[in-house]
């Protein structure tokens, strides 16, 4: 979600091609902005930022996550740094996320991205719903709470997402607000790199985050979305979101298949060869049952039968701008959220341009149906009206039925207009909560209070289904189920009482998917990683248990994950005895560092060529605990009592500013160490010395 507050303007750098936009106003020049020149160096590139001026620091927030304590500016010394001030609700934010991941791959050594979580929504305002989300969106840097905006307004943010970029020497350089700014950021980054680099003040020391991932264990079902029943042919369809498949029961809860096989992808083929990327609603046509694919920016159609998954809309990558549709293959979506079908059109509700779009199944377009792409809750023709991020979709007669994430709203829009697709001319009205306020504040009209109408306030709801005329409401940030009747517009608390994970009394955490199932409420109990039946007559709610269903197989970490090292250090040979080759580590640290206690340092060791001195079972990587003094021994049993070999000995040593502990940098050294065994050599350990002083 953008504000309407933000403004953008790029003065200054345009001829560079440096056009992170909004440089604060310009202030006297830094002494040091210009470097000294040794005689006969290389000459340094001007400074990109000439005007930049001293960045302020990173106090006042609440909490830490993603890393094992606080991080000041004195620990980014070094480092090109971005700030990235989100919320987590905010699909424009979710889309800078994978931009942000890009740059970090790319630029592994130089940059660290933090991020700066500034709530819109009162729920997301506590770290551990913050930590939740960190989970669900696989965010790999640390993360601030910023519940009462503290750092938003020392740096003068106006907007969701907003990024701000700091040198390696702590000074502010400027900011961006919105998405679509990867490139503009590689070509700045690049810039700010070789100015730094050249000047001596860029640290390229890889750097390790304690992430809160390492301490989840997998789950059948993870961050699961939406749901979808096929009463006919007893079938629950759930997206199994962050575990990137489709699962398919009985709706008593017998497995049938999963749908996708667990990595990240939009790879074609079998149940078990295709891939999706964060899946969420579906829509289901006889045996063919389509998917939003929200995070491949997707359409996905699987045959039930033939047990397939082809991509039927999409090319892939995310729409930028407001698009009126074109051909299915040929025009980018932009994170569809969720599919439902009325009388052969599928309304696809697209979360990112805040529309609805629609296709005619066995057509070859697709098109914008309602919404003016503006972010609001504004009423009116299809064409005029304003929706924000519509996140699902649900029909009775000719109404279908959204709920509007953003503006905490459910909309009623008119599906009359079916048969002249290209010229829609119904309505789109407001069923529960505000509209049609001044200056987009229905955007910050949220809170949980039951009513009729306009009265009701909602916060952040994510899911919709119905029975008879009365339309349930997966109330997310409210942990609870509302009830709508159609008929008065009056709105209760059907389920729910409170953010947790019990059944009596029932809580939840986040739910976002509902569907009825006979006499039965299913819920996604989205946070809690579960699915909840719920008696609709009496309200009693069991867990939905599906036997035998598995975590997908993770993939098998490899060498190519650790991060590269610098050249070989040669040593001179080593003669020794006896039947154990012991290395003894003394490591050098920085001032005011010390090894990290809490990770063990990495050693790994391999043979240069082929040699019999060392079994191929006592090869490979090992993860050694330093003493506090830097020091540490690793015993290598040793299969031969001759010989000699040579071997490359690779450390990582994890080492933090002390007392803080929250940025750790990965100290790397790799020597080739050529090793000789005779019967009579000194049983002595090699001592290998590390010195990082000078990362």
């Amino acid at each position: 979600m953008k504000s309407s507050l933000s403004r953008c303007f790029r003065p200054i750098l345009v001829g560079l091609l440096l056009t992170l936009v909004a440089i604060q106003p310009i202030k006297a020049r830094a002494a040091d902005d210009v470097a000294p020149q040794a005689a006969g160096a290389a000459k340094v590139p001007d400074n990109p930022f000439p005007n930049r001026v001293p960045a302020a620091d990173l106090d006042g927030g609440v909490e830490w996550l993603n890393t094992s304590g606080p991080i000041s500016l004195k620990d980014l010394r070094g480092k090109i740094v971005l700030l990235d001030f989100w919320t987590f609700c905010c699909i424009n934010c979710m889309h800078v996320l994978p931009d942000l991941a890009y740059l970090e791959k790319k630029y592994d050594k130089q940059i660290v991205v933090i991020g700066v979580h500034s709530a819109k929504f009162d729920n997301e305002k506590e770290t551990g719903n913050i930590r939740k989300a960190i989970l669900r969106y696989e965010i790999e840097h640390p993360v601030v709470n910023d519940a009462n905006m503290t750092i938003w307004r020392k740096f003068g943010v106006r907007a969701w997402p907003t990024l701000v970029m700091l040198d390696p020497e702590g000074f502010y350089c400027g900011y961006v607000s919105g998405e679509g700014n990867r490139e503009i950021l590689d070509v700045v980054i690049g810039k700010v790199i070789d100015y730094h680099r050249a000047k001596g003040t860029l640290d390229e020391t890889p750097v390790r985050f304690d992430l809160e991932r390492n301490n989840q264990k997998p789950t059948p079902l993870k961050f699961p979305g939406k749901l979808l029943a096929d009463a006919e042919n007893d079938r629950l369809f759930i997206s199994d979101s962050n575990n990137n498949r489709i699962v398919v029961t009985t709706l008593d809860g017998k497995l049938l298949a999963t749908i996708g096989g667990g990595q990240i992808g939009d790879a074609d083929g079998t149940f078990a060869e295709a891939q999706f990327d964060h899946p969420q609603g579906m829509c289901l046509v006889g045996d063919q049952l389509y998917v939003a694919d929200t995070e491949n920016h997707l359409i996905r159609q699987v045959d039930l039968t033939k047990q397939t998954v082809k991509t039927l809309a999409g090319t892939g990558e995310q729409a930028r701008g407001r698009s009126v549709g074109g051909k299915l293959g040929e025009t980018p979506l932009n994170s569809p959220w969720d599919l439902e079908v009325v009388d052969g059109v599928m309304y696809i509700a697209m979360a990112g341009p805040h529309q609805i779009w629609s296709h005619r199944l066995g057509s070859d377009s697709v098109q914008n149906y309602a919404g003016s792409g503006r972010e609001d809750i504004r009423n009116g023709r299809l064409d005029e009206a304003a929706l924000a991020q519509p996140s699902d979709l649900i029909a009775k007669g000719t109404t279908l039925y959204v709920v509007d994430s953003e503006g905490s709203s459910v909309r009623a829009i008119s599906t009359q207009a079916d048969n002249d697709l290209e010229m829609p001319k119904g309505e789109v009205s407001t069923v529960v909560g505000t509209s049609d306020l001044p200056m987009g504040r229905c955007l910050f009209e949220f809170g949980d209070v039951d009513g009729v109408g306009g009265e009701v306030r909602l916060q952040h709801p994510l899911g919709l289904a119905l029975s008879g005329d009365t339309l349930f409401v997966a109330d997310a940030y409210n942990h609870k189920v509302k009830a709508v009747d159609l008929k008065t517009r009056e709105c209760t608390t059907w389920l729910g009482g409170g953010e947790g994970a019990g059944l009596d009394p029932v809580q939840m955490s986040e739910p976002a998917g509902l569907v009825v199932v006979g006499n039965s409420l299913l819920i996604a109990d989205t946070n809690n990683h579960r699915i909840l039946k719920a008696d609709l007559k009496t309200k009693a709610v069991t867990l939905f248990e599906i036997p035998g269903l598995e975590p997908p197989t993770a993939m098998p970490t490899t060498a190519a994950d650790e991060p590269a090292g610098e050249a070989a250090i040669s040593l001179n040979p080593v003669t020794i005895g006896g039947d154990m080759l012991t290395i003894e580590l003394r490591l050098s640290l920085p001032a005011e560092h010390k090894v990290n206690m809490a990770t063990p340092v990495t050693v790994r060791l391999k043979p240069v060529a082929d040699q019999t001195l060392i079994a191929a079972d006592n090869l490979g990587v090992r993860h050694e605990a330093a003493e506090a003094d830097g020091r540490l021994q690793v015993k290598i049993p040793l299969a031969a009592a001759a010989g000699q070999g040579e071997f490359e000995v690779k450390l990582v040593v994890p080492y933090c500013r002390e007392g803080v502990g929250g940025l750790c940098r990965l100290g790397q050294r790799t020597y080739r160490l050529p090793v000789v065994v005779k019967a009579d050599g000194k049983n002595a350990p090699v001592v290998l010395s590390a010195d990082f002083l000078t990362e």
